[in-house]
């Protein structure tokens, strides 16, 4: 019996000029369709019965204490990546790290981290903040920095305001269990 040999098309590609090389093996590599369900498993695969309620993998996985937040974010980073090989513009990358650090760090918080993380649904907002850049020129990305500067300033404050709030309390231990009075001078 004799084997006959496999023949492979090969189709050549036409390249748009000025195309980055991280762009042309992303394109490949993170296709359209790929990303879409990557990002339909991890958020939104499992519907309950009845409802309109979904949720997907990431949800699921986010309940394995200490762990799966953690492996939630790392699938999440998936698309980031792609984001990155595509081309999309750092603003927009950031706004989706930001996205993910959000579900995960959120996530990390027992109980109400669950429920969040199925909520937020980081990996479709991703999807579609990289749809949505790979669709339209690149000069309208106001929304982008505006996005980033209102969570640095949120965050900012989530770190300050713990610290006030220590120090307030430090201030009124030492006054009513000792006797000792603070004044920080203006």
């Amino acid at each position: 019996m004799a084997v006959k040999p496999i023949r492979v098309a090969i189709e050549p590609e036409v390249l748009p000029p000025g195309q980055r090389a991280r762009e042309r093996h992303g394109a490949r590599l993170f296709d359209d369709h790929n990303l879409d369900l990557l990002s339909h498993v991890l958020d939104d695969w499992f519907r309950i019965p009845g409802t309109s309620f979904r949720f997907g993998i990431d949800g699921i996985v986010g309940l394995i204490p200490g762990i799966g937040d953690i492996l939630g974010g790392l699938a999440s980073s998936i698309i980031v990546l792609a984001a990155w090989f595509r081309g999309v513009p750092y603003v927009t990358i950031l706004r989706m790290v930001a996205n993910v650090g959000i579900e995960v760090g959120v996530g990390m918080i027992p109980f109400v981290g669950d429920w969040f993380d199925i909520a937020w649904k980081a990996n479709r907002r991703n999807y579609a903040l990289l749809e949505r850049s790979l669709n339209r020129p690149r000069k309208n990305e106001w929304g982008d920095w505006l996005f980033l500067v209102g969570l640095t300033a949120v965050m900012l404050l989530l770190a300050v305001l713990p610290l006030l709030l220590m120090g307030w309390i430090a201030v009124h231990i030492f006054h009513d269990l000792m006797g000792i009075e603070i004044h920080f001078k203006h």
